[in-house]
């Protein structure tokens, strides 16, 4: 690999994703070099920066505090709902490019919804401040997965690495049984919670207010202005970007617990949860695109810290993928070998971390 010294964090965030903005912007309206640049971007140069440019740790000192992620995060929000309708447009014919282009553009936004736009949603559903959180929660009704608010904070967080959480993947199970299961589970469950907080609530809320009806309201207005955008068509290409985008979320949360589990104490109660209930990935450039996702320990441990001040554990605290997020979520789509790479780690973290669990509570 070839050192380099890290740029401050909050250069790194911005510089990596505004870059793909510009770039998906400029190939949506013009098409040729543009688009498939930005293909290129999110896939094979993020690849070749991930192994073979090596940054010095890009770890936040200890108490650092960096004013300015929000507004990353606002205009990143900004950008996917201007980026999905011209998507939509360019797709639909709008800008006049070719099918090859077309396919480029479905490639490429594809991947920034699915890793920049969710990661971005992700950190925003966590903020206590109304208009963010707001934003995080329209850019995931955008993908036609607005339920994942809910589920996220109330399942995911809850009961990680348990059989209560729809979206842990369990030891041997295939990505595809699990995005179904994990799909269908959290919808449901996520309503069945919504409710109950709807219904102690004091003072009691009425259940249109409940964050169910924003889901499924919302996703039918967007789809209607994506006719208006692209015509007949264009509620289809808005549904195959959400889509895509779903899948990769999925895969993210498939790659980042399967196969770990928390246990059960004497006293009946679920361990705290820890830095070794999460798989890590301290490749720079991804993390940077993704906003520090693959850093997932920490933010379990943290949920309401900010992106740029996530650290990434040691490999004796916490279970570190052997390649990058984006790499491993591909190998994901190939059990066989996918299982053939995990399951042992799995099993090895596992069975060493219910130990320590058990030494402890004696």
């Amino acid at each position: 690999m070839l050192p380099r010294r890290a740029p401050s964090p909050m250069v790194l965030f911005s510089a990596v994703t505004l870059t793909i903005v510009a770039l998906l912007a400029a190939g949506a309206l013009w098409g040729g070099l543009w688009i498939l640049g930005a293909a290129a971007y999110m896939t094979l140069v993020t690849f070749v920066m991930d192994e073979f440019i090596d940054f010095a740790a890009t770890d936040a000192p200890k108490g650092a505090e960096f004013p300015h992620h929000d507004l990353l995060s606002v205009i990143l929000g900004l950008a996917h709902f201007m980026l999905l309708g011209l998507g939509i447009a360019a797709i639909s014919g709008a800008t006049g490019l070719s099918t090859l282009e077309k396919i480029e553009v479905f490639v490429a936004f594809g991947l920034f919804f699915g890793q920049v736009s969710n990661s971005n949603a992700h950190e925003l559903i966590h903020r206590s401040k109304r208009p963010l959180f707001s934003l995080g929660k329209w850019i995931y009704i955008s993908l036609l997965f607005g339920h994942h608010t809910s589920a996220h904070r109330h399942l995911h967080h809850r009961f990680v690495g348990t059989k209560e959480d729809p979206n842990t993947a369990r030891l041997g199970e295939s990505f595809y049984v699990f995005f179904w299961r994990a799909w269908r589970q959290s919808f449901v469950k996520g309503w069945r919670l919504e409710q109950a907080i709807t219904k102690m609530a004091s003072p009691p809320r009425k259940t249109y207010r409940n964050p169910y009806y924003d889901y499924i309201i919302g996703a039918a207005v967007l789809l209607g202005v994506s006719a208006v955008i692209g015509g007949a068509t264009g509620p289809l290409i808005m549904i195959a970007f959400a889509l895509n985008a779903q899948v990769q979320l999925m895969l993210s949360d498939y790659v980042q617990h399967y196969g770990l589990t928390r246990a059960y104490l004497p006293s009946g109660k679920l361990e705290p949860i820890a830095a070794h209930h999460s798989w890590n990935a301290p490749h720079w450039f991804s993390s940077a695109l993704m906003l520090n996702a693959p850093r997932h320990s920490d933010h379990h441990a943290h949920p309401a810290k900010p992106y740029s001040e996530l650290h990434m554990p040691s490999q004796t605290e916490a279970p570190i993928l052997p390649r990058s997020l984006p790499v491993m979520a591909c190998l994901a789509l190939y059990p066989a070998f996918w299982r053939k790479v995990m399951d042992d780690r799995a099993r090895a973290w596992s069975a060493q971390t219910h130990q320590t669990s058990k030494i402890a509570a004696e």
